[in-house]
């Protein structure tokens, strides 16, 4: 057979095109490419994120990410699931404590500082157990306390609790589950003494703290290999980081700072006005500017 030889301009009128289209190269591989490699990069620090979460993390268009995400066939780490029956606590008794949660309105629930959930875990570090309890406002879903131990017992929950404390005023009810650490003496009397209402969820029950389990779960799929970590200080500070609690930290700083900023700047406006004022002579009665300057030196301290 032979073939009828062509050059390519005569190619190109046959088949209704531009001679320059034969060149086309497409542009949106090596763009898609570019993308999918960031995307991994991503994911390299935060396994779990959806498409959504990386696309914030990379401020593009989460339509375009998933996209890539699909063409390349990449999916984010996803739990498996798991039995949600504690098979230890099944034999225990009843605390005596009954889930208060079940009662409430989404209305109470929904309001901040009104249910604080909390519970602990534990976490593989350096070839050993390091345990972590948080404390968790049901209505923001914020980590409000944070304590990092090598032992799992009071002390461990009842920092966390204390932790909280330090920022926020105390809630109406504190719910946990029925652990020997929330059930001991000391715990219960810290929470009571308050006037603090306690809930518990029911043994072998562990969905009744779900939102505690969940944040847990998402904290180990993202955090990775902690053994990068050189030390307990370190791997706290990666803790805190994830769970939004230095975030919190820095706001209120950052609202601190600016209201002693703007207090500085008045009160340099109050000086001005008190200089003007005794400059101005005495009136008999006191000045404006002083009594400006005297409120503002009260406010400072």
């Amino acid at each position: 057979m032979i073939r009828e030889a062509i050059n390519k301009k005569e190619l190109a009128k046959r088949l209704g095109i531009s001679r320059s289209s034969l060149y086309y190269q497409p542009k949106r591989p090596a763009v898609d490419l570019e993308v999918k490699n960031q995307i991994e990069s991503v994911l390299t620090d935060h396994p779990a994120y959806g498409h959504k979460r990386i696309a914030l993390q990379l401020r593009l268009n989460k339509k375009r990410i998933l996209r890539v995400m699909k063409k390349f066939g990449i999916k984010p780490y996803r739990r498996r699931a798991k039995r949600l029956v504690k098979k230890k606590d099944q034999g225990k008794p009843e605390a005596g404590f009954p889930n208060i949660l079940k009662t409430l309105s989404k209305e109470e629930i929904s309001r901040p500082n009104t249910v604080w959930v909390t519970d602990f875990t534990f976490l593989r570090f350096q070839q050993r157990f390091v345990y972590l309890a948080t404390v968790m406002d049901l209505a923001s879903r914020e980590i409000v306390g944070v304590n990092l131990s090598r032992f799992h017992n009071r002390f461990l929950v009842m920092g966390a609790y204390l932790k909280a404390k330090e920022r926020y005023p105390p809630p109406k009810i504190v719910h946990s589950d029925q652990g020997s650490e929330y059930a001991s003496k000391d715990f219960l009397d810290l929470v009571r003494s308050e006037k603090v209402k306690i809930s518990m969820s029911q043994k072998a029950s562990p969905w009744q703290n779900g939102h505690q389990e969940s944040f847990f779960g998402h904290l180990k799929d993202e955090a990775g290999d902690l053994d990068r970590f050189l030390s307990t200080g370190e791997l706290l500070e990666e803790i805190l980081n994830r769970s939004g609690y230095m975030k919190e930290l820095e706001l209120e700083r950052t609202i601190e700072s600016k209201v002693r900023i703007d207090n500085i700047q008045e009160f340099f406006s109050a000086v001005q006005d008190f200089e003007q004022s005794y400059a101005s002579g005495p009136t008999g009665r006191r000045p404006t500017g002083v009594t400006k300057f005297i409120n503002l030196s009260k406010k400072l301290h």
